[in-house]
């Protein structure tokens, strides 16, 4: 069958649209084709920057994963092509990573840089534990605009991007046909027999707050969830937990186990884990946006890339890596192997499971980098377990945690 080519300049096109409201982002270069895949011969770009120097690169991705042998693909092309260099690479669980970093830095150690979403960036660079990268931002000439956006904060550059991030609804596709596009219709085909397994967190479900006409906070970092949209979509995750088709599980690796297995047809996930789900599913898995209700449902939109700690001794060999590993031909790696939405506008993207994601993306809300954030996971994690768990009442908990929220960031 042949298959589409979606240019990252239709996922900009989309992004820039949802991003006015939250400022506006500068038109993007028209994409080319994909560069050939490259050899020791010819070097990925590097900026014209060689790899010199030790460096020591940091990463969460899984054991056996489809991520993880991409970044020793790109790691085993690095060394070849610089072998001048000495590239030291650790694995650190994704649950430890940010934490580790920052105590190793603090203490004036950790290693020269890190990848990993965005998730902590506005924390990590009040804590003064990242290195301004600014002076090398004129290297990122085919990066999407958002891409660099992600990755600054208050005009500055502080990690080189990869790949966009937001999840979406993975379906078998010898069970389900044509996925649900709204939230009816998924209420609608779980009631019908239809198996659904979902992560019970404040991260995985957000989307469904824009979904229902609400956002978190206004524009002085104040939740108002409560306001609108938070106790409809506490309300339909209440719906959901009531129908004995559906799954909700704290366990991420035994939500995977379920999907992958063929004991859920559905699952919402993001698209770190693409990779690993087509080695299991093959031709049966699809990918289709997060279904909507009366707006199109708004996932946090993040942004993976390498991040160079403050104590580098190497600054130069690591910002010389990271470019390195996120040329337009490295990126056809993690795209190809991994399933990631690349953030260069030269890499063309012709899977449509991971055209599914940069759609899922260009509606999402973008990961705010500011303080009153990281008093939103707590509050509505805690609310959620109340209302599946406890049978509390969806709006109560809503502006419970909502409260909880603003008294925590003083608002």
């Amino acid at each position: 069958m042949k298959r589409s080519t979606f240019s990252l300049l239709t996922l900009l096109a989309l992004f820039a649209t949802f991003l006015a409201a939250c400022g506006s982002a500068p038109t993007p270069a028209q994409p080319t084709s994909a560069p050939a895949q490259p050899t020791a011969a010819s070097q990925p770009a590097t900026g014209g920057m060689a790899i010199t120097g030790t460096v020591t690169l940091w990463h969460a991705y899984g054991t056996g994963s489809a991520e993880e042998k991409a970044i020793n693909i790109l790691i085993d092309r690095a060394r070849a092509a610089y072998p001048q260099a000495t590239i030291n690479v650790l694995q650190i669980p994704f649950d430890q990573i940010f934490n580790k970093f920052n105590n190793e830095v603090s203490s004036g150690g950790g290693p020269d840089m890190f990848i990993a979403p965005n998730d902590s960036l506005g924390s990590q660079i009040r804590a003064g534990v990242l290195a301004d990268l600014s002076e090398y931002q004129s290297m990122l000439t085919d990066v999407a605009p958002t891409g660099v956006a992600g990755m600054s904060l208050n005009g500055k550059l502080y990690g080189i991007p990869e790949s966009f991030k937001a999840v979406a609804l993975y379906y078998n596709k010898s069970k389900i046909t044509n996925p649900p596009t709204t939230t009816d219709e998924l209420l609608a085909m779980v009631k019908e027999g239809k198996t659904l397994v979902l992560n019970q967190n404040a991260y995985h479900n957000f989307g469904w707050l824009q979904a229902f006409g609400g956002q978190l906070m206004d524009n002085n970092g104040k939740c108002i969830a409560d306001q609108a949209g938070g106790p409809e979509w506490f309300a339909y995750l209440k719906a959901l937990k009531e129908v004995p088709t559906v799954t909700f599980s704290t366990d991420g690796g035994q939500a995977d186990s379920l999907f992958k297995d063929g004991k859920a047809d559905m699952i919402i996930n993001g698209p770190w884990v693409l990779g690993d789900y087509r080695a299991v599913l093959g031709d049966n898995l699809g990918v289709a946006p997060m279904p909507g209700a009366t707006k199109p449902a708004g996932p946090l939109t993040g942004v993976d890339g390498f991040y160079v700690s403050i104590n580098s001794q190497n600054i130069a060999g690591a910002v010389a890596l990271a470019m390195f590993l996120t040329s337009p031909e490295s990126m056809k790696v993690y795209v190809d192997e991994a399933g990631h939405v690349p953030v260069s506008t030269k890499v063309q993207i012709s899977d449509p499971l991971v055209q599914a994601f940069a759609q899922a993306s260009a509606t999402g809300v973008p990961r705010p980098q500011i303080p009153e954030l990281d008093n939103y996971w707590g509050p509505f994690g805690d609310a959620m377990t109340k209302v599946l768990d406890g049978g509390a009442d969806p709006a109560a908990a809503v502006a419970e945690a909502c409260a909880l929220m603003n008294t925590a960031n003083g608002k």
